[in-house]
């Protein structure tokens, strides 16, 4: 009952900002969020951002659902009024949004997808690239993490072969401001080593719808 109360509606692509209550001053957007701790610190910290949290796992959004609402309160408990779900592929949102309306985007420890056939599923991936860039305004953040030694190679090429971000190197510790994450722990306590990059949107023109 809790996640019909906080999915965003389709219907309001075309004005997103219209999704939420009060309506929100910018848009941000989360692509696969994994257990929503990310999410849930961004929409309790930064209240003038509406934020978009996309998750087609149900486990991950049973997680998040869980620690937003008490157990009995699903459909009555009150609910962040500047955050909305997304549970099916982000892809089709971000055809759905008007261009330029995100000035920030998250992809925080995405699967890996590690076999050669799987590549096209990563979303660090030159069509999905276009995708984002499209919808993301100039000067606009995009946020990724991984600890994943192929993906962050991975990250590397495809991003120096595009001209829509400035193709900034990482940092090897996370920056002050991003939210900590239950994946990074777990992959600091493997000894596992994150990097982190902040793509801006260039000024250079969007990509074809």
């Amino acid at each position: 009952m809790t996640l019909p109360r906080l999915r965003f509606p389709g219907a309001k692509a075309a004005d997103p900002l219209d999704a939420f209550a009060p309506r929100p001053e910018t848009l941000w957007l989360e692509i696969g969020f994994g257990g929503g701790e990310h999410a849930q610190v961004l929409a309790e910290t930064q209240p003038r951002a509406g934020l978009i949290a996309c998750e087609v796992f149900e486990n991950g959004l049973c997680s998040l659902l869980s620690r937003l609402v008490p157990e009995g309160g699903e459909a009555t408990a009150p609910l962040p009024g500047n955050l909305r779900l997304w549970d099916e592929d982000a892809r089709l949102l971000l055809r759905a949004l008007p261009e330029a309306c995100l000035s920030r985007a998250f992809l925080m420890f995405p699967d890996p997808w590690p076999k050669t056939r799987h590549v096209k599923r990563r979303f660090v991936h030159p069509a999905q690239v276009a995708l984002l860039a499209r919808v993301l305004e100039p000067g606009g953040e995009w946020r990724v993490a991984s600890d994943d030694p192929t993906y962050q190679a991975w990250v590397g090429e495809v991003m120096a072969a595009q001209g829509w971000f400035e193709a900034a190197a990482p940092a090897a510790t996370r920056p002050d401001g991003w939210p900590p994450t239950r994946y990074e722990a777990k992959a600091l306590q493997a000894g596992r080593a994150p990097l982190y990059w902040s793509f801006v949107r260039t000024l250079a023109a969007s990509p074809v719808s």
